[in-house]
């Protein structure tokens, strides 16, 4: 049966949690919910239904609209709640809590609804059952009473009606209801309204007033004082009228000082926000009067407990320590003069260190304490100790040592006793006491010089290793590492646009030290790292896979990476260099990798090496398209340099041609790749005609296209046609360029396009 409970629980707290994740779900829940938190459910269910209904309908971010529609359903429960003939006193404060967040709410309702008698009798029955509490529940009920009641006169008190032709801003209040209304007339919740008020301020005329009463009245007042400017004067004449400081009886205990003081602070706070409010209002000098009394009765009052403590008694024995340390006289240490000696027989290292005589902190193991704490205390400690107190302990202990390693000092040459022990008398030299043991052991060379005795010679010490590293730390750590990388390469200079004499392929990746070869440093340690490490792995490089994995280069290659498309997205114009020496990089690991590995067949049990290129050449070109306007040749650029382009990224240039001023820079950009990419020209030519058959606004510039290298595809024309003129160049002139040519240029609209055998395309502004 318990066990069904807990599980009962568990999955309310789930419906909890998911509400608080998904606020549009409250209504769903709680109509849920009602049924199983009812009058018969068990207590349990009840605190928790309870509970659950009071954070509810006090949420901010549940809707004003359907919190009112779920305030209507919830009635019934929070009636049969309160009716139980055995209440808890918890239940019964979370449904006043409740009650107070939606009174407001049935009130409104029933302004819209008059004819719903119903809601208004369940509503009426629950503020009839808790007005009774008030005087009689336990104190936690009764502050909850209290905060029911300042709602109901807050909602029963006209208000301000800030734009009569806007209703739905309206604060709700008295002033909404209709006069003629059938069940909430104003002629008879205002005088209600009033009458609970005096009730409420009925609390500071009584002599002896329970402080934890008037302190929550004070900070219901609070609010009715700024919203109801119609009851301020009577509210206010009653706490000007109020001082707390006269309850103050001489003697006063401290619960009754604890009282005094919250009453006087809370009072003194409310005035003070009513003051900064409105300084120049009808009550601003009766509040500084108020206020200016307060501060001058506050010190009578508290006079026993703001007095100087008495001097103390001088010591019998001479000046104390204190004393002492200011005259410069030398402090006797009598915890080292009180050390007993060591027991007879053999002794423990913690014996032989063991000064004080205090057994509780003599049997404390120290071990207990973490090792940083222990270094915490220790450090200062030392810093402080009397050097005086320290040499002699370390004399005690020397002095122990030395009884220990030399037994003949301590016991006594016993020689056969005759028949008369009293006369007899033994031949022995007397034996040496502590205090000359003491004062040998002072006399001695320093420690370094003496043997440390071998019946206590301690093992090898040796250093704990230090504890593997959580895969939340190595990550936290490789974050770290990453950012201070890439914070270098922003800081330093641009210096390869600026060099006259560049060494091209010649020169060594990051030989020097600028910008350029700190990228190159950087796109390698995010191709390479990882390389060999990540066979098989698909998905993203997140904190789980890292956790799996336990690898700290599978890690950083993956945040290096994402750092990476980051930093061009930012600045996408001026880092194009870095996305293409990136992309390079990467389309030269994986085929490394497709090497090493060999071609995988089915059924062999082979693992495929997870390619890097496509997923992260896709994720560059998503951040730059949709920034590219109808002039911008960066694609064209972009796409000439990358080393491989297939059809998923054909589909991000396809979708240049949804926006009408972008269909000539897609058809451009396909049309370079078309002559001077044979690798992808079959796929940029099925992109053209993908682009002709089903983009209205490419059919004229796809058409001129595929005239030229797929004329099947288009109608047969009408009429005699005219030689293909693509921006001003004819289709007979359009060839494609001889592999033998060493350098060339291509028009791709009106932009000259200049290229070099064994290098990339330049771009040139035409």
């Amino acid at each position: 049966m318990a066990l069904a409970l807990q599980e009962q629980l568990n999955q309310l707290e789930s419906a909890r949690q998911i509400v608080l994740k998904d606020p549009p779900l409250y209504p769903q829940i709680v109509s849920g919910i009602l049924p199983i938190i009812g009058a018969h459910a068990r207590l349990e269910l009840q605190r928790w239904g309870a509970e659950f209904l009071a954070e509810t309908f006090s949420s901010p971010v549940f809707a004003p609209k359907q919190k009112e529609e779920s305030a209507v359903g919830v009635l019934g429960t929070l009636k049969d709640l309160l009716d139980m003939p055995k209440e808890d006193a918890a239940v019964v404060k979370s449904v006043v809590q409740t009650a107070a967040s939606i009174y407001e709410l049935v009130f409104h309702y029933i302004v819209a609804n008059p004819h719903d008698v119903p809601v208004w009798n369940q509503m009426a029955s629950i503020k009839s059952s808790i007005l009774k509490r008030w005087d009689t529940g336990p104190a936690g009920v009764r502050i909850c009473c209290i905060k029911f009641v300042q709602k109901i006169i807050q909602v029963q008190t006209p208000g301000v009606i800030p734009d009569p032709r806007r209703p739905e801003h309206n604060e709700i209040s008295l002033a909404i209801v209709p006069r003629d209304h059938p069940m909430i007339p104003p002629s008879k919740l205002e005088p209600e309204a009033s009458g609970l008020l005096d009730r409420l301020l009925n609390v500071f005329q009584e002599d002896h007033s329970d402080a934890l009463f008037i302190t929550a009245t004070l900070n219901c007042l609070g609010t009715l004082l700024r919203t109801r400017q119609s009851i301020t004067n009577k509210i206010m004449s009653v706490i000007l009228n109020f001082n707390p400081l006269k309850q103050a009886n001489s003697p006063m205990n401290q619960k009754a000082k604890v009282h005094i003081k919250a009453m006087d602070r809370t009072t003194r706070s409310l005035l003070m926000n009513m003051l900064r409010r409105n300084e120049n209002g009808p009550f601003a000098s009766r509040i500084k009067a108020h206020v200016a009394r307060f501060d001058h009765q506050r010190p009578e009052i508290y006079e026993e407990s703001s007095r100087k403590r008495g001097h103390a008694a001088e010591p019998t024995d001479g000046l104390d320590n204190a004393k002492r340390r200011r005259l410069g006289a030398e402090i006797p240490n009598r915890e080292l003069s009180t050390i007993p000696p060591l027991p007879p027989g053999p002794a423990s290292l913690k014996q032989i260190f063991t000064l004080t005589t205090d057994q509780d902190l003599a049997n404390f193991d120290v071990m207990s304490l973490p090792p940083q704490l222990m270094v915490n205390i220790t450090l200062p400690v030392l810093a402080r100790v009397d050097h005086q107190a320290l040499i002699e302990a370390v004399n005690h202990v020397r002095a122990r040592f030395m009884s220990l390693t030399n037994p003949s000092t301590n016991s006594p040459q016993i020689g056969a006793l005759g028949d008369d022990e009293e006369d007899y008398e033994p031949d022995f030299e007397p034996s040496e006491d502590r205090e000359q043991i003491i004062n040998k052991a002072d006399a001695l060379p320093p420690e370094d010089s003496l043997e440390t005795p071998t019946e206590v010679a301690l093992g090898p010490f040796k250093l704990p290793q230090p504890p593997p590293m959580t895969a939340e730390e190595t990550h936290n750590i490789g974050k770290s590492v990453v950012a201070k990388v890439f914070d270098k390469m922003d800081r330093l200079e641009d210096t390869s646009v600026s060099r006259r004499q560049k060494p091209g392929l010649n020169r060594l990746a990051g030989s020097n030290y600028d910008k350029e070869a700190w990228v190159t440093v950087i796109t390698r340690l995010a191709t390479r790292t990882s390389a060999g490490s990540d066979e098989g792995a698909d998905g993203e490089e997140d904190s789980k896979a890292v956790a799996r994995k336990g690898s700290f280069e599978y890690s950083l290659s993956g945040m290096i990476r994402e750092r990476l498309a980051q930093h061009i997205r930012e600045d996408f114009r001026s880092r194009i260099n870095i996305a293409i020496a990136w992309l390079n990089e990467e389309w030269y690991n994986d085929q490394i990798q497709k090497q090493a590995t060999g071609n995988v067949q089915e059924g062999k049990g082979g693992l495929q090496p997870k390619q890097h290129y496509e997923r992260w050449m896709l994720r560059v070109l998503d951040g730059i398209i949709p920034y590219l306007d109808a002039k911008d040749k960066l694609l064209i650029r972009f796409l000439s340099e990358v080393p491989e382009v297939n059809e998923k990224v054909l589909e991000r240039v396809k979708g240049l041609a949804r926006d009408p001023e972008r269909v000539q820079l897609a058809v451009n950009t396909l049309l370079y790749l078309i002559m001077m990419k044979p690798p992808a020209r079959d796929i940029a030519i099925d992109a053209v005609e993908d682009l002709w058959r089903n983009y209205d606004d490419a059919k004229a510039p796809a058409a001129k296209v595929l005239a030229k290298w797929r004329p099947q595809v288009l109608p047969p024309p009408t009429k005699p046609s005219t030689p293909l003129n693509i921006n001003g160049v004819k289709s007979e002139e359009v060839k494609s360029p001889p592999p033998s040519t060493l350098a060339h240029t291509t028009s791709v609209g009106g932009e000259q396009m200049e290229h070099k055998q064994g290098g990339f395309p330049v771009a040139a502004a035409g």
